[in-house]
């Protein structure tokens, strides 16, 4: 069921410059969801062990494979919390490049293209220091009391999210043709 809800994305526009995310998390939330692979419910992966919640919507961008074998994730920057398993449009302002548990991870950062918020930026030099700031002191501190190591190596603009989009759909695309061989 979960790859089935992937494919119920399959013919909707995407792009590396306009793509759909699909809403885990809410922002303010201090539960780590995830989508179940098995079910395609939403799974309550674990209450964060830190005071901290997560700065903004956090998701995933459908029919795209990242190096952990799961979607590439996103945190979406808007104006108001998101309801899980919802979805919206996003264009990509950056990305967080970063080692969670000395293993390369990539939090692409995105606006929803219907938030008259944040729709005007286009990449992450515009935005406000402040969320920035929120979202790598997040990513430095939220497995923190699990004994588990995360650090943010840089954030990056428009350019290289827009390239690590389009490396992971390639990826995707590719998996699935080898399962239809």
């Amino acid at each position: 069921m979960g790859a089935e809800l992937d494919k119920k994305f399959i013919g909707l526009e995407f792009s590396e410059e306009e793509f759909p995310c699909l809403i885990e998390i809410s922002k303010g939330s201090k539960n780590k969801y995830e989508i179940d692979k098995k079910t395609g419910l939403l799974r309550l992966d674990r209450v964060l062990y830190t005071s901290t919640h997560y700065p903004q919507n956090y998701g995933y961008i459908p029919l795209t494979l990242a190096d952990d074998g799961d979607a590439l994730d996103c945190l979406l920057v808007s104006s108001e919390p998101m309801l899980p398993l919802s979805f919206t449009y996003a264009k990509p302002i950056g990305v967080v490049r970063m080692i969670d548990s000395n293993e390369r991870d990539y939090k692409i950062l995105a606006v929803p293209t219907r938030d008259p918020f944040f729709n005007g930026y286009n990449d992450v030099n515009e935005i406000p220091h402040h969320i920035l700031d929120e979202i790598s002191h997040f990513f430095t501190v939220y497995k923190s009391l699990e004994n588990k190591d995360t650090f943010i190596k840089s954030i990056e603009g428009r350019e290289f999210a827009m390239q690590v989009i389009r490396d992971c759909k390639k990826a995707y695309d590719e998996e699935e043709e080898k399962k239809n061989k």
